[in-house]
């Protein structure tokens, strides 16, 4: 699906952006969180940078023949590098992960990298360097930057440190933070707009999603992420995980770690972050964020586990979630996190009567 306009949230962003496009930065960093329409926003800019005869309102004319390189995936000028893909793609083939992180899915047939790796990134040195097709001008595309590993990091950091002319990088990041510090210094750091609850909600009605709001909460209130708890096949996955560690002393941890190690693990992290989440607010609060329609099994569990071993549970998925894209060991790491929380809900983890 072709993006024509940019999303309402992003209209304030968009003018200042446009309106300073020949700043003389030579490296973006768009970061914010996942669900947001980071992605869509890069590339539309990218789009509206390489055309020939922008509007008099900073868009792209849609009519041009940069316009339509770009829309058909193949513009010469663009390259696009995920941890899924090292081609140079400008269309959907280039897989949208800030659309936003989890897509609308969950599992997948075929095993992808987690990571960018040194060869993707080495692989830019041809493009980088070789004279382009309109002005000279060339737009590098980085997503999730943050899924750099550190010897391809280190290879961007090089070219960042003496940028060839007219070359921009933008770079979308989920969690910037795990970016090198190095990298960011080099970079016009951007800070993504968020829309708030009601302008999200009535985007995502426009959108035909049914219980907007339910799907809101649950994707963490980023819009373009609760398009998927709208999706049947990742709702039904989503519920049927809920199911399972919801279900107090029956869980598994074992089995649960086998049947899940096909998953999309910082999905599978998320999702559980934001149950215990929901626990804890629960147990300090009364209220939840997350899932809405589960209050009354959050009751039950909340009433019974620790909150101290709950805080502390938390901030070893934290650490998780950081590891989540580049395992050692799919299945073992599930275990470790299974049976961390199945601890929770057995006798060492509940709360001793006063």
């Amino acid at each position: 699906m072709t993006m024509n306009k940019i999303y309402s949230w992003q209209h304030k962003l968009w003018n200042k952006l446009t309106h300073h496009a020949d700043s003389g930065a030579n490296a973006l960093l768009l970061k914010g969180r996942a669900g947001i329409g980071k992605l869509d926003f890069a590339r539309h800019f990218a789009k509206f940078r390489l055309c020939e005869t922008p509007s008099s309102t900073s868009e792209a004319c849609g009519t041009c023949l940069s316009c339509g390189w770009f829309e058909k995936g193949g513009h010469p000028d663009f390259y696009h590098v995920s941890p899924e893909t090292s081609a140079n793609f400008s269309g959907e083939a280039a897989v949208a992960v800030d659309r936003d992180e989890s897509a609308g899915r969950i599992k997948s047939k075929k095993k992808t990298s987690q990571q960018i790796s040194i060869v993707q990134i080495r692989a830019l040195s041809d493009f980088v360097y070789m004279t382009g097709h309109q002005r000279g001008r060339r737009i590098i595309l980085i997503c999730p930057a943050e899924a750099m590993n550190a010897a391809a990091a280190n290879a961007l950091l090089k070219k960042l440190e003496e940028p060839p002319a007219h070359v921009l990088f933008i770079l979308v990041a989920h969690r910037p933070q795990q970016l090198p510090a190095t990298i960011r210094s080099r970079c016009q750091l951007i800070n993504m707009p968020m829309p708030d609850v009601v302008q999200a909600t009535r985007w995502l009605k426009q959108q035909g999603v049914n219980e907007p709001e339910a799907c809101l909460a649950a994707a963490s209130f980023a819009p373009l992420l609760a398009l998927t708890f709208n999706d049947q096949r990742y709702a039904a996955q989503h519920d049927a995980f809920i199911e399972q560690i919801s279900a107090s002393r029956k869980i598994n941890p074992i089995e649960l770690a086998e049947k899940m190690q096909q998953s999309d693990l910082p999905i599978v992290v998320s999702w559980m972050q934001k149950w215990c989440y929901d626990l804890l607010c629960f147990c300090l609060t009364g209220k939840v964020r997350y899932h809405l329609s589960r209050m009354t099994t959050i009751r039950v569990l909340a009433s019974s586990i620790e909150n101290k071993a709950l805080a502390a549970f938390l901030r070893t998925l934290l650490v998780s979630q950081q590891l989540a894209r580049h395992p050692l060991n799919p299945r073992l790491f599930l275990e470790e996190i299974f049976i961390k929380y199945a601890t929770l809900l057995d006798s060492n983890g509940v709360k001793r009567s006063s």
